[in-house]
């Protein structure tokens, strides 16, 4: 299935019999799942604060293998127990720089998913009528804020087909082709230095513009 960027889809998605070959975690299997698991996809983006991206980006991957399986379940994660879940995470190597408070926060996306989209992840873009409706998807989802669901929906767009009308407009700066600005742009090792690059220019930037701390009297 192929359309133009303003189109209204150019493919399924992950886990929705058109896997793509991502290259975010900078590990094979890792990567593997997240270009067939919708929810893994979602776990891995909302895992991506304050911790290198292939970190979080691994985190749904062996989260899978720690619950035994080979992919995530949305059912099973709202179900199970706060404190054996938070176990999963808080175990060395952590999936997490904060895991208890990740653990929570996966928890409720899992619990939201099933309450709104009968815990199918895919569920929350596929009949997205427009890149703005989609956006408003994806902030409603817990964890999610404004600037998470534009570079998602950059991802998605970029990277796994899905592709609603206006979706680029919607993702903001992080739908422009040819950037490099955030996951949604890794498409390799050296794609991943230069978004790294990119992040480390921004913060820099910002950090410059912050008045100085004024002096005591």
């Amino acid at each position: 299935m192929t359309t133009s960027d303003s189109g209204r889809e150019t493919g399924k998605g992950p886990g929705e019999n058109n896997a793509t070959t991502l290259h975010i975690a900078q590990n094979p299997e890792a990567d593997e799942l997240l270009g067939r698991s919708p929810l893994a996809a979602l776990v891995g983006m909302l895992l991506d604060q304050q911790v290198p991206m292939e970190w979080a980006f691994t985190g749904p991957y062996t989260l899978a293998e720690r619950m035994g399986s080979d992919d995530l379940d949305a059912g099973r994660i709202a179900a199970y127990d706060p404190d054996a879940f938070t176990e999963l995470f808080t175990t060395k190597p952590a999936l997490h720089r904060y895991p208890g408070s990740m653990a929570k926060r996966v928890q409720q996306l899992c619990q939201f998913l099933v309450a709104e989209y009968g815990g199918d992840a895919s569920a929350v873009w596929r009949d997205a009528a427009t890149g703005d409706d989609l956006l408003e998807r994806l902030k409603a989802l817990p964890g999610f804020g404004a600037q998470k669901a534009q570079i998602f929906l950059a991802l998605l767009g970029k990277q796994l087909g899905v592709r609603p009308p206006g979706w680029r407009e919607a993702a903001g700066p992080y739908g422009e082709a040819g950037s490099h600005r955030s996951v949604a742009d890794i498409t390799g090792p050296e794609s991943l230095v230069e978004v790294r690059a990119y992040k480390q220019e921004a913060k820099a930037a910002k950090a410059a513009k912050k008045p100085g701390t004024p002096r005591k009297r």
